[in-house]
């Protein structure tokens, strides 16, 4: 038998069979994998608990033909018991499970930097020190920014001229200035681009302080900046925006 160890988030599972689960986790050294769980449905199973969303674990997993198989798993923190009591903590979160599944498109590609941002990211939600929308938004600016898709905030992203610009265009890549500007650009606060500025940065002195309406405001365009880049829209995202 193959068999390899890597650590890894639990991003989704699904039911298989009568007893068995399919697995999604983003791993450390390996990237993305899907693995079933063989009789983590049953009640004596050693390890089912282990394998729910938001468990950062420790794996050993047997090489499979087409899904690779749990054979040990030992938990390394528990993020999800601390999220699920709180209502805009835990759909923050499931939005960041969802987003770390669709921004990391190819299975088995490691991705060191998305797996440490997503651990970083739900260990913060967790601690409850910052607005869980904030926590969301500061995930989402990151993530796209290790996979190239940085928004511009401080140039124009198409002439590259610096500075003083009003108008945010989510198709022409961020920022653009007054000749560059295409129909149906928004034109934000200079508050809110400060915001997403100070999350992308990691300045929680900055964000922590800024106005109810600028993170509103801030959110929103995080929103349509990340699915417009993914093929596929984010369903959670629809509930963190009622709170």
């Amino acid at each position: 038998m193959s068999l390899y160890r890597d650590e890894g988030i639990v991003l989704r599972t699904q039911k298989l069979g009568e007893a068995d689960r399919i697995v999604t986790l983003l791993t450390r050294r390996t990237g993305l994998v899907r693995a079933v769980g063989k009789g983590v449905r049953r009640t004596k199973s050693r390890f089912g608990a282990r394998l729910e969303p938001f468990s950062h674990v420790d794996l050993q997993l047997h090489v499979g033909r087409t899904l690779d198989v749990v054979t040990q798993a030992d938990s390394l923190h528990a993020y999800g018991g601390l999220l699920v009591v709180d209502y805009a903590r835990y759909t923050a979160g499931t939005a960041m499970l969802e987003t770390a599944e669709k921004i990391v498109v190819v299975e088995k590609d490691p991705s060191l930097r998305q797996f440490l941002l997503l651990l970083g990211g739900l260990r913060t939600l967790a601690e409850g020190e910052h607005d869980p929308r904030l926590v969301l938004d500061a995930y989402l600016l990151r993530s796209l920014a290790v996979a190239g898709y940085a928004p511009a905030l401080e140039e124009c992203a198409r002439c590259g001229s610096q500075g003083g610009h009003r108008n945010f265009a989510v198709h022409a890549g961020g920022m653009v200035c007054s000749l560059c500007r295409p129909a149906g650009s928004a034109t934000p606060s200079p508050d809110s681009i400060a915001l997403m500025l100070a999350l992308l940065r990691g300045d929680w002195a900055a964000a922590d302080a800024s106005a109810d309406r600028n993170r509103s405001e801030c959110s929103g365009l995080v929103a349509a900046y990340l699915q417009w880049h993914l093929e596929n829209g984010i369903r959670s995202l629809r509930l963190v925006e009622r709170t």
